[in-house]
């Protein structure tokens, strides 16, 4: 049970570690997609500067709590779990790419099980 635990611990780990590193790497050279379509023209009339510019500022972000999830991993699947639900909110309240949102939901509650998994397991060792 420990090792199957351990396992999934490690696979979701890298999965909410790597993706977010990519997809924020990406944001700069744009070529996954063009990022900028994601942001709504409303909210895109409220900034100060670009979209591009905002992506490019989200990216770093992402990179920064890809990291974490990689070096601190309960601290960091919080921290993800958390920026997929502002960011799926972000799309609903604009209605804006709705399934995507969804998407980004389904992803925060695995982000969210791996942070518990985490716990778990830390826990387990302490114990033990």
């Amino acid at each position: 049970m420990k090792s199957t635990s351990l396992r999934v611990k490690n696979i979701l780990k890298y999965t909410f570690g790597l993706v977010p590193i990519v997809a924020g790497l990406d944001k700069f050279t744009n070529v996954l997609t063009n990022w900028s379509q994601y942001v709504s023209e409303g909210f895109a009339s409220l900034l100060p500067f670009e979209p591009s510019i905002f992506m490019m500022i989200v990216g770093v972000i992402e990179i920064v709590a890809g990291g974490i999830v990689l070096t601190k991993t309960t601290l960091g699947a919080y921290v993800v779990s958390a920026w997929l639900v502002l960011i799926a909110l972000t799309l609903i309240f604009s209605w804006y790419y709705v399934d995507v949102a969804v998407r980004d939901l389904v992803m925060a509650i695995a982000a969210f099980s791996l942070a518990k998994l985490s716990e778990s397991i830390e826990h387990d060792l302490v114990n033990n």
